[in-house]
This record gives C-alpha cells, structure tokens and sequence, in this order.
C-alpha cells in the first residue's frame, strides 16, 4: 500500500525538464527571489517590522518553490530530440566522410 502511494507520488513529481526550461527555471527563480528580497527589506525598512519583512521573504521564498520544483509543463515545452542509436538511419557507412584538418576520410 505504502510502496503504491510512494510510486504515485514520485510519477507526479519526478518530471524530465529540457534545456530551454532550465533556463527559465533560473530566470524566474532570480526574478522571483530578488524581487521579493527587495519588496521585503522595503516594507521592513519602511514599517520598521522586522518580523514582517522575514514573512514576506519567506512567503516570496515558498512561492518561488512553488514556481520553480515542481516540473510544470511550460518547462517541457521543447524537448531535445535525439539521434537514434547508430546514427541516422538513411546514412551507411560507405557514405560517411570524416574530415580532419582539411584532409578527408572515407570510412
């Protein structure tokens, strides 16, 4: 029972991003917790509450885990495609040139 829950759980979470989404995800998580840092030291500052600027920065810090860890799907939205194992099938060997400093190869 608890192996079945277990395996649920970690199919939803354990997600593949590409490339492209790891870029995003670090953007946004660069985005997100200045922002918040800097909306947080300005209320504190400004209020005088330094309690309230800790929650603000933890509240802006749980939102941007949020945004961030989960594998959501505008992260998967250009996944890498692979050549397939021994290369592209339409090539054979006959046709494979290699080129090494300007001198050429027929393997």
């Amino acid at each position: 029972m608890a192996d079945q829950l277990l395996d649920q759980v970690r199919d939803a979470v354990d997600g593949q991003i590409d490339f492209e989404g790891q870029k995003l995800a670090e953007l946004l998580a660069t985005a997100v917790l200045a922002t918040v840092g800097g909306v947080s030291f300005l209320v504190g500052f400004l209020l005088q509450d330094i309690a309230l600027a800790l929650k603000i920065g933890l509240a802006g810090t749980a939102l941007a885990f949020l945004l961030i860890v989960p594998p959501w799907p505008f992260f998967k939205q250009h996944p890498v495609r692979w050549l397939p194992v021994g290369g592209e099938p339409g090539v054979t060997n006959a046709q494979q040139n290699i080129v090494i400093d300007e001198k050429s190869f027929t393997r």
